[in-house]
């Protein structure tokens, strides 16, 4: 695909780096930007980190922050004429894998189950042997239309499938079906909320070129290293091997780390909504390969693309951009523009920085053709359109409608994050629970425990029915029990003794005693005992130790054994300890 960026050694990019005097500005400003991704936390990531430790200390030394805004460089003059500046912009494209979730392979009937035994899920079709012919999955088109229809893309009613030449030994043919001039999707775009540097959030929309279908290559196992340098052998696991992907291809729209952070974890978002992909990135269900140029601010030309490969973290991705930003910046302005190459880069995740893989392949590399075993994929607008029905409610669409309830931003952020909380939440709030209490409560105390305890929404809903928690807020809000009780009584509903809701709740608090006490007379009595059995402190409080009103507030709770409403409780209690001494 075409995207944008330039490579050179990570040595390189340090060797300047604790040199005081015309670079000791710009180093500066990067200084800031790489301690803002945690690219120097460590004392033990090597070169990178002790050159920034002397950036550091020369930028001391010269009087220069390193809390720049912007990533730029300036000139050094001994003039008194201002210095030449130019302002860098990153220019950044994704390429997304999504691996459908299919119950078979893309082109045969093997099982395409994560974590089978080596080699178990294989035959001649998805090895490649000589006599054998590919058979195209219908759910995997089902997903991939799914997939570009909520991205609106245009889904292409006559596509076709081409083989994409190279050799590696985790791929048995030889060659990769695909699709290369005439994909299964073509254009849209996603909508991304990305955090801003305050406590606020802005969206942006990133366009999308394409999205097509293609099939995935095995795995190699490294004997005595994590990767094959240091290896003493290498191993081949073919039971990835013609598993189905999809490749959506994002315009170059995205600008910073934090953007492409955000864009991946909406694509995961509305895989798993669609139920296409489980998105699950420590199995490899999603991977992300990220091309990043910089170019003067203002400029239309792209720079010089470098891949970072097979990101299966968000937030090592928005690292990895970072730390390239400003290591390519620093490229430019060294005058070494000739090492400034198109190449696949990986990223360390103990040093903190990106190295050279490969040099990147050109499309001629591939030397793609028509795959001659497999007809054109011909889809007709009725069946597009009986798929566009079935499609569930997407992210962006629940934020708007989360958003329509009341509630913030940041509440809605959290609930459409999975669309099993989501589900949960809905069904809470159809049972008749208050949107603002609902969401409190299943965003902390209940999501807390689901952590805890790891369990799944689904299977929470199977303990703890919707309808139980709906009917304990409803019970919170008419002042029945207090917020409190509420929270003790919860254990009792995630262990399932609040059955389905329906009054069973009530009866459970009935039965144990705790039903708040609102009752004005029982409650003045209990705050009259306790403030005769208080004389010296009642005393004090009306001597001016006003502090003491908690000490009152929480005898009382205690005597009543948290029963006391709350608040009749502090309008008696007032009342009573403003009154003249009898």
């Amino acid at each position: 695909m075409t995207y944008y960026s330039m490579g050179m050694q990570v040595v390189r990019c340090c060797s300047r780096a604790g040199v005081p005097g015309p670079c000791t500005r710009q180093w500066a400003v990067q200084l800031r930007s790489l301690a803002a991704t945690g690219a120097c936390r460590r004392a033990s990531s090597g070169t990178c980190t002790a050159a920034l430790r002397n950036v550091a200390a020369a930028a001391s030394a010269a009087g220069v922050a390193t809390d720049g805004a912007s990533i730029s460089s300036s000139s050094s003059s001994t003039s008194t004429q201002p210095a030449a500046k130019v302002d860098y912009e990153a220019v950044i494209g994704i390429e997304t894998h999504v691996q459908l979730s299919t119950k078979t392979k893309a082109f045969c009937s093997c099982a395409s189950e994560f974590g089978a035994e080596p080699n178990s899920n294989i035959c001649p079709v998805c090895l490649g042997h000589p006599g054998t012919l590919p058979v195209l999955n219908a759910d995997v088109v089902r997903k991939g239309v799914l997939a570009g229809l909520a991205l609106d893309a245009t889904i292409c009613l006559s596509s076709k499938f081409d083989r994409k030449q190279y050799f590696y030994p985790d791929l048995p043919k030889g060659y990769q079906i695909s699709q290369y001039d005439v994909p299964l999707c073509e254009g849209g775009w996603v909508e991304v909320v990305v955090p801003d540097s305050g406590a606020g959030t802005s969206v942006r929309r990133i366009g999308i070129t394409r999205a097509h279908l293609e099939e995935d290559a095995g795995k190699l196992v490294h004997g005595g290293a994590a990767s094959l340098s240091g290896s003493d052998y290498s191993l081949v696991d073919f039971n990835r091997a013609g598993v189905p992907l999809l490749e959506i291809v994002s315009e170059p729209d995205l600008r910073t780390g934090a953007e492409a952070a955000a864009y991946g974890a909406e694509m995961r978002r509305i895989m798993r909504f669609l139920g296409v992909s489980d998105g699950n990135m420590a199995e490899g269900s999603m991977r992300c390969d990220v091309n990043i140029s910089v170019r003067p601010r203002g400029r239309a030309a792209f720079g010089t693309k470098v891949e970072i490969k097979n990101m299966n973290s968000f937030n090592a991705m928005q690292r990895a951009i970072e730390f390239e930003i400003v290591r390519q910046v620093d490229a430019l302005e060294g005058g070494r523009e000739g090492e400034v190459v198109q190449e696949t880069r990986l990223w360390d995740e103990g040093r903190q920085c990106t190295y050279s893989m490969r040099k990147k392949e050109g499309l001629a590399d591939y030397r793609y053709f028509p795959e001659p075993d497999l007809p054109e994929l011909t889809l007709t607008e009725a069946y597009v359109q009986e798929l566009r029905a079935s499609m569930p409610e997407l992210p962006r669409q629940l934020r708007e409608r989360l958003l329509g309830l009341g509630l913030s931003q940041y509440d809605v952020l959290v609930l459409s994050d999975d669309a099993e909380v989501a589900a949960y939440f809905d069904a809470v709030l159809a049972a008749g629970a208050p949107a603002k209490p609902a969401a409190n409560w299943v965003m902390g105390d209940v999501m807390a425990h689901c952590k805890e305890v790891r369990l799944g929404w689904e299977q929470l809903a199977a303990r703890m029915a919707p309808a139980a928690l709906a009917e304990m807020i409803s019970l919170i809000e008419d002042g029945t029990i207090s917020g409190k009780i509420g929270k003790d009584v919860l254990p009792a509903l995630l262990a399932g003794e609040g059955g389905a809701g329906g009054g069973s709740v009530r009866a459970l608090v009935e039965a144990r005693g705790l039903v708040q006490i609102s009752d004005p007379a029982a409650l003045a009595a209990i705050v009259d005992g306790v403030l005769a059995a208080n004389s010296k402190q009642l005393q004090a409080y009306r001597e001016g130790k006003t502090k003491l009103q908690g000490f009152f507030v929480g005898a009382v709770m205690k005597e009543s054994k948290g029963r006391a409403n709350p608040k009749e409780l502090n309008r008696i209690l007032m009342q009573r300890l403003a009154a003249p001494p009898s």
